[in-house]
């Protein structure tokens, strides 16, 4: 069974850190069940174990924090519904390159029942949706814009940190970063696509989508 947790209020960064570990360690000892805890950050940046210390472009901004998840600099605020997944991958298979992929394929049908349609590129971490409203590339290719992150770490093959996504967070304070160190696309957010969402909705659409994703696997 998979513990679904969700705090109605901002949790600070190393408080949430703090109760990761804990878990983590609690699932490991058999005294406690996988999870999911969905929540907000106050205004922040992380830098990832990837992170360039030029891609913080204005480091007095918001505090920044170290974080042990892959990946590089990235923003959490306030209308971003943060995903922190505390999975069992040892049980699910050992493959993590395959986890990352059901993060995934999670985060495209969870855009998908709001009619967006998330998807991956070879060589950027995240999730990605074109942009036909904006104007072309300097290739003519149409523009991109990401709208979820992706960053995990894995202790005795228990997965901890998770996903991020964009449903109305301030997106001027993306400005601070060189968002997961890739300048020549932008960010978006299910608002800013036009979608009268909230974190509720995401949050209801997650559910939905969480079993076909890892039900199957954690059964067999």
């Amino acid at each position: 069974m998979v513990e679904w947790i969700t705090s109605e209020n901002p949790v600070g960064y190393e408080e949430a850190v703090r109760w990761m570990e804990a878990r983590v360690a609690d699932i490991l000892a058999g005294r406690a069940s996988e999870a999911i805890w969905l929540l907000e950050h106050p205004p922040l940046y992380t830098a990832g174990t990837s992170a360039d210390a030029k891609d913080l472009t204005d480091p007095d901004r918001f505090d920044v924090f170290q974080a042990q998840r892959g990946g590089q600099y990235t923003y959490h605020g306030p209308g971003q519904r943060v995903i922190y997944v505390l999975l069992d991958v040892g049980k699910r298979g050992r493959d993590v390159r395959k986890f990352v992929q059901q993060l995934e394929d999670w985060v495209i049908r969870t855009l998908a029942e709001f009619n967006v349609t998330g998807e991956i590129r070879p060589g950027r971490v995240g999730v990605w949706v074109t942009r036909p409203d904006k104007p072309l590339r300097p290739s003519g290719a149409l523009a991109e814009d990401k709208i979820a992150a992706i960053g995990i770490r894995l202790r005795k093959w228990i997965s901890f940190h998770g996903i991020s996504i964009n449903v109305e967070p301030d997106l001027e304070h993306f400005s601070g970063i060189v968002p997961c160190g890739i300048a020549e696309h932008g960010v978006t957010s299910l608002v800013d696509l036009g979608l009268p969402v909230t974190l509720a909705d995401v949050d209801l659409a997650l559910r939905r989508s969480f079993d076909a994703v890892f039900s199957e696997q954690a059964a067999t």
